[in-house]
């Protein structure tokens, strides 16, 4: 099945697939069992390369009983680009059966536009671009700024607003993301 999904007007491209595997008797919940994030993520990195793409992160909802993981690639990602990653992953993903045998739905993704920015490698793709910063506490009476990026390291980022420019700590950030003008 094949959808875009439209959050608002920010939009974020989705591919969703079926990873057929045993099912549970009709009316019987049980709690599933899965391998963690970061072993599949591990396990799914050559499927990333072969199909040209960034493999940027992954989160199981054990609600849903689904596995969503994120994808970036060079000039960005469009729906053929997620539908050829989920090949690639859907049959390494039968390889490690990451949840022993249950059922469960595979989606891949892209980040969107509005896609926080925490790496080091994220900073550096949004130097010079004017972003949007919320904080978890208030500083001068503001928890929320927006500014070009220029400058970054481990620990820090600042921002050049229309009154300078503001030095702010990664971890006081609650999300730093591309500013988009509607």
């Amino acid at each position: 099945m094949k959808q875009r999904l439209r959050a608002g007007d920010r939009s974020q491209i989705c591919y969703m697939g079926h990873t057929a595997r045993r099912a549970l008797p009709f009316g019987r919940e049980a709690e599933m069992k899965v391998k963690p994030i970061a072993e599949v993520l591990e396990a799914l990195a050559p499927a990333a390369e072969e199909a040209g793409v960034e493999l940027v992160d992954g989160a199981w909802n054990m609600r849903e009983r689904s596995l969503t993981l994120w994808i970036d690639a060079e000039g960005g990602v469009d729906m053929n680009t997620c539908e050829r990653f989920h090949r690639a992953a859907d049959a390494l993903l039968d390889d490690i059966d990451p949840t022993f045998g249950a059922a469960y739905t595979l989606t891949c993704s892209s980040l969107g536009l509005d896609r926080p920015i925490k790496t080091d490698r994220d900073f550096a793709r949004r130097l010079h671009e004017k972003v949007e910063v919320r904080l978890y506490a208030p500083v001068d009476g503001k928890k929320e700024y927006e500014g070009e990026l220029v400058s970054f390291d481990e620990k820090t980022f600042t921002i050049l607003t229309d009154k300078g420019e503001r030095t702010f700590e990664r971890e006081k950030a609650a999300k730093v993301c591309l500013y988009i003008e509607v």
